[in-house]
């Protein structure tokens, strides 16, 4: 095979940039395909630049090197909770009247201090009481969520952030044009932040904790840490804290936390984008170059001392049984880190890894991969493994250990080596395409003190690995130095943190800071949108039996994407889904499935057929010079699969060890649940092959559903850098079709169940938590609602700056997470769905249902919020640009609602004169005071039923009855 890699020698380059008068210096690597500049100002802050032209967008973090490992032993959590805190405001936003606001703060404070002090429950009640009392008084000043409101004027999108051991970030997606008053927020917000509605946001902390009790993988993951560090804090502490610790937090530890590192020495700003380097330099340094550095403290901690034998650790959780395997490693910025990353991919890497071939291909465990992990400290490398039904975790265990002793004796094929170079070579492309990732990357080499030289050179090192430094590697690497997590399937011991009893807070949405005001004067260029012409950005023809070709050049890069679409999948043939499911482990007259697909692999291409409800996907992607041969080897395997009657009988125990699983995921549990309120008990979800007509059903039919794709009518859709006329030759030349392509089959009718009345459904899942929806069947899709739709939607539950936001979690501190959609379904049609979205403590269940029944029906109105919501669906579609493959899934979209242009066009003229009687008048049509499906899934021996029978008559329904088996 040609190798589609280059060895570049790499140099760092140290240049000088003019910006409005000054010269900063910056550093860039020769070869660097991102062609990043890292700048470093005089008070330590380090800039990280890369210019990407596709959309007239940056994405932004803002990241500190200090995370979960830095909180102090007698206060863990405290950098996740405070990087909760930074979204509060500083002393000039979020705040009316920070001089009357600042003394109650620092009453509040004193009262927390007593709180944690004092372990009497009677008297930490009473503090308690007076610190809502307090709060309350201090929260006739505070605006809550006004951060998310400038956010929302400057037309950002994905505002959060997020914490690990090693980091918390902050992360903004903005429009080109508003990097400065992006810079003058968050200067302001990293240099003088205030600490308030601290005691409601301490609520939504604990629904995070008490939320990561029902998550096995979280306590896998902890068990893991422990065993691997029993002296450094990735061990002895975790990111979220203790139960004990959160509930006695402080605020005086949480201001010496940001005092110490929240300081530009040990901070880096990351923007990739539609930037000109120059001025952004010169713009962060203007405000973001007065901030102080300070002197940092020394983590101290004792070095891990080498594993001698296996750790063996075991928790307890509802979900199914697994194991996990992990080794520990040398830190993110060695060379060991990224052999690492080679090796973990020599093992699995979805397609033709040891681990890929030898154990999930060949059927012999449920699931199975492994992951690298870089960390600042150290690095850690994990295998994990689900069982069969009848297989115990010892037997995972030894075969997933079994791969890594083929890696140490080197009993693995040397084209492999190339392989997996040429696919992350592939993985590139595809992440060089997005500017957010990039700007990630720069992100992690950052915090994990990284070179962007080796960064930039790691693909090449990693090409220069032999067959002998991976037996090396692995045998250094690999000992009987691991730890082992079995996690049994079991009722858990945890202990959720109580609900305190707090008043809710007044939203205040009506009122603005100076702060706020003076970024909306600001005089912003605006961008222009560009809309999509699908005459000019896309061609569509004819190919061999009439076939439509939907067809959109690739001109930047050698990726391909080449699909066949048919206008049916699941609810036309139920049998489809085991059918394509069963195809992957199937070879042909000629070759293996394993030869397939490390044929694939070696092309550094991918194929795969696969059902939705409604339609079929055959796609092929990957490198373009290889195009030809992946085509070939996909049309070979459709047109010549053989059914194997053992590989059969072994898909149906897996696939119904699957469903026994699905029966022990909350989200699976809640899903099926949601789709019983929407369907009823004949719904698409349970629209499955019973358990019987699996085992009396001959493989030989599902292999004749494949087959028989090739004469059925479909659409094909290419992405790539051929020609129109050479990908139609190719199409011609190798796509096998019948003589008459026959039309699609009739579906399956489903019918989404009226709700004239209330009524709930309760289902049982022993968790700590409840997971609440409200649904609503609407009436049926009209385009002439869709502008109200979306600006309702927007207005009501689209953002952090929603009314659902505010009241549920901002006000009351109801949910880490709550929603609510006025949703549009996938065909015209389908009715419209309302539906609602809470996950909760049980013992404010009552208490969240009321709120959301009291905000449905008398929607909060605010022409503050309102103008925010209608000015951020302005500036997002002025900043969006479809591109790609994109334009073609697009226009798939329009054509399905019988549009032939653009929407966005006629929702960005409409937009800027709705006013907020409209949106009052939809709610008043489409929401207010309608009935609904109340879905609750929880512990129900916990919940006031009798409180739940005055909504509606209630039915417990039966996991059987909510999955359909």
């Amino acid at each position: 095979m040609k190798k589609i890699y280059l060895l570049l020698s790499f140099a760092i380059l140290f240049l000088t940039a003019s910006g409005q008068g000054s010269t900063y210096k910056y550093e860039s690597v020769q070869g660097d395909p991102l062609q990043t500049r890292i700048y470093t100002l005089d008070n330590g802050l380090k800039i990280y630049l890369s210019v990407n032209k596709d959309k007239p967008r940056v994405q932004s973090y803002i990241g500190v090197r200090v995370g979960g490992k830095n909180d102090p032993a007698e206060t863990t959590g405290l950098a996740h909770y405070f990087e909760h805190l930074m979204f509060k405001g500083t002393q000039k936003f979020g705040t009316s009247d920070y001089k009357a606001e600042e003394p109650l703060l620092n009453k509040i404070e004193e009262l927390f201090e007593t709180y944690r002090q004092t372990t009497d429950e009677a008297k930490r009640k009473e503090i308690y009481a007076e610190i809502d009392k307090v709060s309350q008084e201090a929260s006739k000043f505070a605006i809550p969520n006004e951060y998310s409101k400038l956010m929302s004027t400057i037309g950002a999108q994905g505002t959060n952030a997020f914490t690990s051991y090693d980091l918390t970030a902050y992360t903004e997606d903005i429009p080109s044009n508003e990097i400065e008053n992006w810079a003058i927020i968050q200067a302001d917000r990293f240099t003088n932040p205030v600490i308030r509605g601290f005691h409601t946001e301490l609520e939504t902390v604990y629904e995070e904790y008490n939320m990561s009790l029902t998550r096995d993988g979280r306590k896998v993951y902890e068990a893991v840490m422990t065993g691997l560090f029993p002296h450094h804090p990735y061990g002895t502490q975790t990111v979220l804290g203790t139960g004990e610790h959160l509930k006695n937090p402080s605020i005086i530890n949480i201001k010496k936390y940001f005092e110490t590192y929240y300081v530009p020495n040990n901070m880096a700003i990351c923007m990739v984008g539609d930037i000109n380097p120059d001025e952004v330099v010169a713009i962060i340094d203007k405000y973001f170059g007065s901030m102080k550095p300070k002197d940092l403290p020394k983590l101290n901690t004792t070095p891990e001392q080498p594993i001698s034998q296996p750790v063996i650790k075991e928790v307890m959780g509802l979900e199914a049984e697994n194991i996990a395997i992990a080794f520990r490693l040398p830190a993110a910025n060695t060379k060991d880190a990224a052999t690492l990353e080679f090796v973990d991919y020599l093992l699995t890497n979805g397609k033709a890894g040891l681990i890929d071939l030898n154990l999930v291909q060949k059927q012999k465990v449920l699931r199975a991969g492994s992951y690298s992990s870089p960390m600042a400290d150290y690095s850690i490398f994990q295998m994990s493994g689900t069982p069969k039904e009848g297989q115990t975790l010892d037997e995972v265990k030894d075969l997933l250990l079994g791969q890594l002793e083929m890696l140490k004796k080197g009993e693995f094929e040397d084209w492999l080596l190339e392989a997996v170079i040429n696919n992350f070579r592939l993985d590139q492309y595809y992440q060089r395409q997005e500017y957010q990732y990039a700007a990630y990357l720069l992100l992690n080499a950052y915090i994990n003190d990284v070179k962007w030289e080796d960064m930039v050179n790691k693909i090449n090192y990693q090409a220069r690995l032999t067959k002998k430094d991976v037996i090396d590697f692995c045998n250094k690497y690999f000992k009987d130095n691991y730890v082992v997590v079995y996690k049994k399937q079991g009722t858990p011991d945890d202990k959720k943190i109580e609900k305190p009893q707090i008043t809710p807070i007044p939203t205040n949405r009506d009122t603005e800071s100076a702060f706020l005001a003076n970024i909306k004067a600001r005089d912003v260029e605006p961008i222009e949108p560009v809309f999509l012409d699908y005459a000019k950005d896309m061609s569509i023809s004819k190919v061999k039996k009439d076939i439509p070709l939907l067809y959109k050049q690739n001109t930047t890069n050698p990726l391909f994407s080449l699909y066949y679409i048919f206008e049916m999948g699941n609810n036309h043939d139920k049998m489809l889904g085991t059918a394509f499911s069963y195809l992957s482990y199937l070879g042909t007259s000629t070759k293996t499935a394993e030869e397939i697909k490390s044929e694939l692999y070696k092309m550094a291409c991918s194929f795969n057929v696969t059902a939705t409800n409604e339609r079929v996907y055959v796609y092929v992607n990957g490198l373009s010079d290889n195009f030809e041969k992946a085509m070939a080897l996909l049309e070979e395997r459709l047109a010549d699969a053989k059914a194997d009657q053992e590989i059969y009988n072994n898909r149906v125990k897996d696939i119904l060890k699957q469903r026994s699983d699905a029966k022990l995921n909350q989200n699976a549990n809640f899903n099926q649940l949601v789709n019983y309120a929407v369907w009823g008990p004949n719904s698409p979800a349970t629209n499955i092959l019973s358990e019987s007509e699996l085992n009396a059903l001959n493989p030989e039919e599902l292999v004749a559903r494949t087959k028989n794709l090739k004469n059925m009518k479909h659409t094909i859709m290419y992405y790539g850098p051929l020609s129109e006329q050479q990908i139609k030759e190719a199409i011609n030349k190798n796509h096998a079709v019948g003589e008459t392509l026959k039309p699609i089959p009739e579906p399956q009718k489903f019918k989404e169940q009226e709700t004239n009345e209330n009524k709930v459904l309760l289902a049982f899942y022993d968790a700590k938590q409840i997971y609440m929806a409200m649904v609503h069947k609407g009436g049926l899709y009209d385009k002439s609602i869709e502008p109200d739709r979306n600006m309702y939607n927007n207005y009501f539950g689209g953002s952090m700056n929603s009314i659902v936001f505010q009241e549920m979690r901002e006000a009351r501190g109801l949910a880490y997470s709550a929603g609510a959609n006025y949703q549009r379904q996938g065909k015209p049609d389908r009715p419209y769905i309302l539906n609602t979205m809470i996950a909760t403590q049980n013992d404010k269940m009552m208490e969240a249902i009321e709120t959301f029944n009291d905000i449905l029906n008398n929607m909060p109105e605010s022409e503050k919020t309102f103008s925010i919501a209608k000015e951020r669906i302005i500036t997002n579609i002025r900043t969006q640009r479809i591109l790609r493959d994109q334009i073609l899934w697009n226009y798939l979209s329009a054509i399905e609602f019988g549009e032939t242009t653009d929407t966005r066009k006629e929702l960005f003229e409409k937009i800027p004169d709705m006013t907020l009687e409209e949106v009052k008048a939809f709610q008043q049509k489409y929401v207010k005071n309608k009935s609904y499906t109340y879905c609750i899934l929880g512990d129900t021996k916990n919940l006031d039923m009798e409180a739940l029978k005055k909504i509606g008559p209630v039915t417990t329904l039966t996991q059987e009855e909510i999955f359909g088996y």
